[in-house]
């Protein structure tokens, strides 16, 4: 059984119905739409499909709505172009807030507030930070820009731009951005990933406007200072690397990457790596061995999941990249640290009884040979802080709701399904036990570790372990 879960963009690579039939046999597991791209019609289109892939197969398969965030972007291009060549040492004027056509002479830009947050001499980035401008001078008055190229290249139709550093004028989260988030809603998502966040009120601000588990995606600088508070913040963490690397120097992304990793384990946050992690699969069969050991080192940091961009979106093999990281991962897995992650992985001093069932739930597996931790759960958080201490047998979620069962796609080593809802505890345990041998998950008469609470029913009560054989 596989235990780190895979997140992988649709878009016109993947979309097909039996594209994503195939993608779901091997291995998807959460199925992102980048908000960013793509029209409301076709997101509402594709999560049908996902929905009829994921029935047909069986498997429970979440939706993660990717927020496009108060991201800079340039606008169309003249006569429908799809990209512009920027050369070295060439002049480039950046028209704010204007919708007029670009060419490699002037570029609009979508925020009229960014001649008032750069200055002379400051660094801008476009096409992923593939082109480098200098800025030269401002024109507040005709809301200019002036720049001169100093590394080159083509620049795509409405590809984000990049400014280092925090721009305080800037809505952290726009009411665009909210208004997608309805829409998500309305569609049906499972989960929502917040970009850009620079503050743990950039998530607690978007929780007043929606139930739905927020993922806190670390990609700006800023992010660093307040990272334990974003993450106490946030449902879910996610490494976005690809940003991350131009708003600060390169050489330090893998060390930040360790860090987000290791204190969503303390925290017992699910944390997802994401960006270019096979990202030659995007034109070839096969990855370089440097992102096969990329992926496998994120593993055995602890990355709940992995996530594919481009591979699976645009690139040419999108089932083979996923079945390329399952195969990582299953090998990686191998060679895990159980015994150091249920020792040290979750910070210890909470007063909360279910991280102290979680991990004596952990601990039983280890020192009773347990064949499996079975845990019914209403939110799915009895899942996640069992599934934080990273066990070495299977951790089986029951849940009576489908969303619950299917959010949990995102959580390291949880097998879900669903189960009735049961108001008194015994009767709770003993379908539990029952429901894992219908399921074919065990076999009559091994033994497990089950988690309940008292009073039953109710979310957040966790507060026993029984230890039976079903």
């Amino acid at each position: 059984m596989r235990r780190t879960k895979i997140v992988a963009t649709i878009g016109p690579a993947s979309r097909e119905p039996d594209t994503l039939a195939r993608m779901i046999e091997a291995g998807l597991d959460v199925a992102r739409l980048n908000f960013s791209h793509g029209t409301r019609e076709e997101h509402a289109e594709t999560i049908s499909r996902v929905r009829d892939a994921a029935s047909r197969a069986g498997q429970p398969v979440a939706v993660l709505a990717d927020l496009p965030g108060p991201k800079l972007r340039i606008g169309a291009l003249v006569d429908d172009f799809d990209f512009v060549e920027l050369g070295s040492g060439d002049a480039l004027v950046l028209r704010c807030g204007s919708n007029e056509p670009g060419t490699d002479k002037v570029l609009s830009v979508s925020w009229a507030g960014l001649p008032k947050s750069v200055s002379a001499g400051e660094v801008i980035y476009l096409a992923d930070g593939a082109v480098r401008l200098r800025v030269e001078a401002v024109s507040e008055p005709h809301a200019e820009v002036h720049t001169r190229v100093e590394i080159g290249g083509a620049v795509a139709a409405r590809q984000g731009l990049n400014v280092p550093g925090a721009l305080k004028s800037l809505a952290s989260v726009a009411e665009e951005d909210l208004d997608l988030l309805r829409f998500g809603e309305k569609i049906g998502v499972d989960i929502v990933a917040l970009s850009f966040v620079q503050r743990a009120s950039d998530v607690t601000s978007v929780r007043e406007h929606t139930r739905l588990p927020l993922v806190a995606k670390i990609e700006k600088a800023q992010a660093i200072g307040d990272l334990e508070e974003i993450v106490h913040a946030a449902d879910c963490v996610m490494v976005a690397r690809g940003d991350l690397g131009i708003e600060m120097p390169i050489e330090e992304v893998p060390i930040v990457q360790k860090r987000v990793i290791a204190l969503c384990g303390e925290l017992a946050r699910p944390v997802i790596t994401a960006t270019q992690m096979l990202d030659s699969m995007v034109r070839s069969s096969r990855p370089t061995r440097a992102e096969v050991a990329d992926v496998a080192n994120a593993i055995l940091d602890g990355t709940d999941a992995v996530m594919l961009s481009q591979e699976t979106a645009v690139g040419a093999y999108p089932v083979g990249a996923i079945e390329m990281m399952a195969a990582i991962a299953k090998q990686a897995e191998r060679v895990a640290p159980y015994d150091t992650w249920i020792a040290q992985r979750v910070r210890r001093g909470t007063r909360d009884p279910a991280y102290m069932i979680a991990h004596s739930a952990c601990e039983a597996a280890r020192e009773l040979g347990l064949a499996a931790l079975v845990i019914p759960t209403l939110s799915g958080r009895s899942a996640r802080l069992v599934s934080a201490h990273r066990p070495n047998v299977p951790i089986y979620a029951l849940s009576p709701g489908r969303e619950t069962v299917r959010r949990c796609g995102l959580m390291w080593g949880v097998q879900a399904e669903r189960m009735a809802r049961h108001e008194i505890t015994e009767a709770l345990i003993a379908d539990a036990a029952r429901r894992v041998v219908e399921l074919g998950w065990l076999k009559p008469g091994e033994r497990v570790g089950i988690t309940a609470g008292l009073p039953s029913g109710r979310p957040g009560t966790t507060s026993l372990l029984q230890i039976q054989e079903v």
